[in-house]
């Protein structure tokens, strides 16, 4: 997997990729990371990259011209000039946007089997509609809500996809993990066995690997009915779950049902 960064702010996305996990995934050759900055594609001795918008209103937009040499020469191809080679490419280019496509979990492991991601961060009120048209594969958001940084954004993506990459980390640290199986992550504990007055409780003391693993699927559950119940409901409409997580859907729930009523009372 490659990622290429386009920013105004790479240094932004290089601090991190020469950080942690992803220093050492690039050390061994396993992914390959570039940044670009996109103000080096500028055609005037101010390297201006942005203007006001069209038809007036707030902010500045980033221009086309700086931004489509960029991307032309990060190997990204114009789907209206070049149709036949755009359908060949094997670059997939995302443009992050509050305006985009939720990025989930699903989505994270689709991009992680790519073989380069050209990632464009936007600034200031976003980047010209032409831009999206002739270069982009994917509009992609990260969550409800607006940055004032692309780069945040592409750095969100990188984080979830590199890591599900083979070899990256262990294949078993990711088996359990929050949205593995449609369901959150369960609760966690190392030592000292008391902190404070809080205990670990006694079934991970135990050794016993089959009820440590029935209460850690039924702390999976619990923790999913109460913080996203959204996920429960997809998991069952797309027939994720077995017969085991469905009896303790159930199970859980009722009790949660139970409970709220007496609090009622």
């Amino acid at each position: 997997m490659k990622y290429t960064v386009l920013s105004l702010f790479p240094e932004l996305c290089d601090a991190y990729a020469a950080s942690s996990i992803m220093a050492k995934a690039l050390d061994r050759g396993i992914i390959e990371y570039r940044s670009m900055n996109i103000r080096d594609y500028a055609q005037d001795k101010h390297r201006s990259c942005d203007d006001a918008p069209y038809g007036g209103g707030a902010g500045m937009l980033m221009l086309p011209e700086p931004l489509g040499l960029a991307l032309e020469a990060a190997g990204a191809v114009d789907r209206f000039r070049f149709p036949e080679e755009k359908r060949a490419s094997k670059k997939r280019v995302i443009y992050l946007s509050p305006s985009g496509r939720p990025f989930t979990q699903s989505l994270a492991r689709e991009l992680a089997g790519e073989e380069e991601l050209i990632l464009i961060c936007g600034r200031y009120e976003g980047i010209d509609q032409r831009i999206i048209d002739a270069y982009t594969d994917d509009e992609i958001s990260v969550g409800d809500y607006v940055l004032s940084s692309g780069e945040v954004a592409a750095l969100i993506i990188i984080d979830a996809t590199y890591r599900l990459i083979d070899r990256v980390i262990s294949a078993a640290s990711l088996d359990e993990e929050s949205f593995s199986g449609g369901l959150l992550e369960y609760p966690q504990y190392t030592r000292p066995e008391i902190y404070g007055t809080l205990r670990v409780p006694e079934v991970l003391l135990s050794g016993h690997h089959e009820h440590i693993r029935r209460w850690r699927l039924e702390k999976r559950v619990e923790k999913t009915l109460a913080l996203r119940p959204d996920l429960i409901r997809l998991g069952e409409e797309s027939l994720l779950f077995d017969d085991e997580v469905r009896t303790l859907i159930e199970q859980k729930g009722l009790a949660a049902q139970g409970a709220a009523g007496k609090g009622e009372e």
